[in-house]
């Protein structure tokens, strides 16, 4: 029993031996994209869009906030009580807007780059199969040393038809 789970220690080392690993950074394609612009003007006309929606309500609240100073004198204590709740729900609502924003936002961006990755990753994998790698890793910061040779970085943006110019390098 011993030498069976030893046999088979050896096979899958032999076998993740013999893979091909690489790596690539998604996030340096995704940023020589040309179809990134149009995501970019996408999601700055949906951050306007919430803008303008956020500021109607705050002006309202404004009316309705000096509306019940001027009138508070000569409101009877059931409009008191109904302008007052109804500055405080909308006091409430502008503050889930605001607090909701940035994660509408996330959720916006994600949709509008799913697409994206979507395309790299049909790439990366025509690339990776060509070139038979078994396995791809992304690149990150804890990433200590990448062999050029095994980066298929350079590759998927050619599988894309992406042309880097030299400003485009040093981003």
């Amino acid at each position: 029993m011993k030498f069976l789970k030893i046999a088979i220690f050896f096979i899958g080392l032999s076998t993740f031996a013999q893979g091909k690993v690489g790596a690539v950074d998604i996030d340096y394609i995704l940023s020589n994209m040309p179809e990134l612009t149009s995501v970019q003007k996408e999601l700055d006309t949906y951050g306007k869009q919430l803008d303008t929606d956020l500021n109607k309500k705050v002006t309202e609240y404004k009316r309705l906030a000096e509306e019940y100073k001027t009138g508070e004198a000569t409101f009877t204590a059931e409009q008191k009580k109904a302008k007052q709740t109804a500055l405080l729900t909308l006091e409430n609502d502008i503050q889930k807007f605001q607090q909701n924003g940035s994660q509408l936002m996330e959720i916006k961006k994600q949709e509008a780059l799913k697409p994206l990755y979507q395309k790299i990753g049909v790439a990366l994998e025509t690339v990776a199969k060509a070139q038979n790698y078994t396995q791809v890793m992304q690149t990150s910061q804890d990433m200590v040393y990448l062999d050029p040779n095994y980066d298929l970085t350079v590759p998927i943006i050619q599988e894309l038809g992406i042309t880097i110019t030299p400003e485009m390098e040093g981003k």
